[in-house]
């Protein structure tokens, strides 16, 4: 049963609010059930830089595939990034892994958020996330959902990041209210709900908001500004080429990238490094797995978290294909491990295949 709350303070109003108002999701569990600690850890991973309409349809094929940390810790790392694919944020899939067999041997999932913290791919705001979400600790985790809802309410006007210290400080000061030491797993849902549905980014809805009244953003009338965020640089701008080959029988040469560093351990269709400066068409020709007949099927451009990536991607087909890498029916790409830029080339290549215009 969820305990009912009679008192006063903020962090009551909030969670009474929470009751009428929170959000259904695949991972959250029913009110007065004690949630999955797997559910809770896999999907704090997923919505990691993702949105949770974008990560229900892959949370449930996850857990079909994996309905259990030891059946995670079983699998092999090429097939979890192949479901993770087009999730992006690749190295999250690699930690998960990771974390599967340390867990496994463990025995269980580490309640205390300093043990959680040691896990790979678990740093500072998952550990009192699980914690909260998953085993009822009074701590307050901040995701960007929270960050915003209390830059608003205590109207903190340094930008980000430099404001993350006192917001975590904040933040930290609920944790001691009884309300959330009794129901912190609610208040830091109840927290993530108001921001993702209320106190959102651009258009806050201040008069739904329960903490309207005690929201110093709001009675300055400065909400919808805050947080502030310091000036971005230009993102950097990167160029490859990658190259589309095909036989006879319609199949795609593909490789492994090494599984270190960016998109470690996905597919892709063989191509350069990626540079400051785009590659001449003799240049990126030089970097063809064999010689054909190439032509240039199009652009294509993907952002990535520090910089923008511009493909000229070229394709040919020859009789048989003798070169580095692992062939793939064309029809069979859809199960691979294939990071999001690949499948645009894919997409870009199949559109061309069609007599489609390329960018």
């Amino acid at each position: 049963m969820v305990e009912l709350l009679a008192g006063t303070s903020a962090a009551c109003t909030l969670l009474r609010w929470y009751d009428d108002n929170r959000r259904t999701l695949p991972w959250r569990a029913p009110p007065g059930t004690r949630p999955d600690p797997y559910h809770v850890w896999l999907s704090e991973v997923m919505l990691q830089q993702t949105t949770a309409a974008a990560v229900a349809p892959y949370f449930a094929r996850f857990l079909e595939r994996f309905p259990s940390i030891a059946a995670l810790a079983l699998a092999d790392e090429a097939e979890v990034l192949t479901l993770w694919a087009g999730l992006g944020y690749y190295a999250r899939a690699r930690n998960l892994s990771r974390a599967a067999r340390i867990v496994a041997v463990a025995g269980a999932l580490p309640r205390d958020p300093v043990e959680l913290a040691k896990l790979p791919g678990i740093g500072a705001y998952m550990a009192p996330a699980i914690a909260a979400i998953a085993f009822d600790v009074p701590v307050v985790p901040v995701d960007g959902n929270t960050a915003r809802v209390l830059a608003r309410r205590h109207a903190v006007l340094a930008p980000l990041p430099r404001a993350m210290r006192e917001i975590r400080a904040l933040a930290a000061a609920f944790a001691v209210d009884p309300a959330v030491v009794a129901r912190p797993g609610d208040f830091a849902q109840a927290l993530f709900d108001l921001g993702a549905t209320v106190c959102r980014p651009a258009d806050p809805d201040c008069p739904r908001c329960p903490w309207q009244k005690g929201c110093a953003g709001s009675a300055a009338g400065i909400a919808a500004t805050l947080p502030r965020k310091a000036v971005k640089k230009p993102r950097p701008q990167r160029y490859g080429a990658h190259f589309w080959l095909t036989d006879r029988l319609g199949q795609v040469l593909l490789r492994r990238r090494p599984s270190a560093g960016l998109l470690g351990g996905m597919s892709e269709l063989p191509g350069t490094d990626w540079r400051q400066r785009p590659f001449s068409r003799r240049a990126a020709l030089a970097a063809a797995p064999v010689k054909a007949e190439w032509r240039r099927l199009g652009v294509v451009q993907h952002g990535f978290t520090h910089f923008t990536l511009h493909i000229t991607l070229y394709g040919a087909n020859v009789a048989a294909i003798a070169a580095p890498g692992f062939l793939c029916a064309s029809d069979a790409l859809a199960a691979e491990a294939l990071p999001s830029v690949m499948r645009k080339c894919c997409d870009l290549a199949a559109l061309r295949a069609s007599g489609g215009r390329a960018p």
